[in-house]
């Protein structure tokens, strides 16, 4: 008996979402088909121009621009941007640094903060001895 092995595909969006890049903005040749795992390896491995470009400048999805602001995306849907966007459109909110976004990375912090403390907790916890039940 041979082996029968089927190539495995993935949606547009899917590969899209895993390669860092808004679908919208990918030529319509990979909109419109499926990728396949080797070709996924292949663009991440050695990207082509096009997609050179979309991680230069955007635009970009959501969760990228949260990251690139410092935010959760939640924040970003506080903060009114529910649209992608460009690189150059992120530099100049950095550069204004409109009241929202300030509330935003303060929030962010209080948030990377407790998971820390949370953290820490639960080593100290794992590390006390257990007190056996009577």
């Amino acid at each position: 008996m041979t082996s029968h092995q089927t190539t495995q595909t993935m949606k547009p969006a899917t590969a899209a979402k895993k390669l860092g890049v808004y679908l919208e903005a990918t030529p319509a040749e990979f909109q419109e088909g499926v990728v396949s795992r080797t070709e996924l390896n292949a663009l991440q491995a050695d990207p082509p121009e096009w997609l050179q470009e979309l991680r230069r400048n955007g635009p970009h999805p959501r969760p990228v621009v949260a990251a690139k602001l410092g935010i959760s995306i939640a924040g970003l849907a506080r903060g009114g941007v529910t649209d992608a966007l460009t690189t150059e459109q992120i530099d100049a909110l950095k550069n204004d640094l409109p009241e929202w976004l300030q509330k935003e990375r303060a929030t962010q912090a209080e948030v990377r903060k407790e998971t820390v403390r949370i953290k820490e907790m639960n080593a100290e916890r794992a590390d006390q001895p257990r007190r056996p039940r009577s």
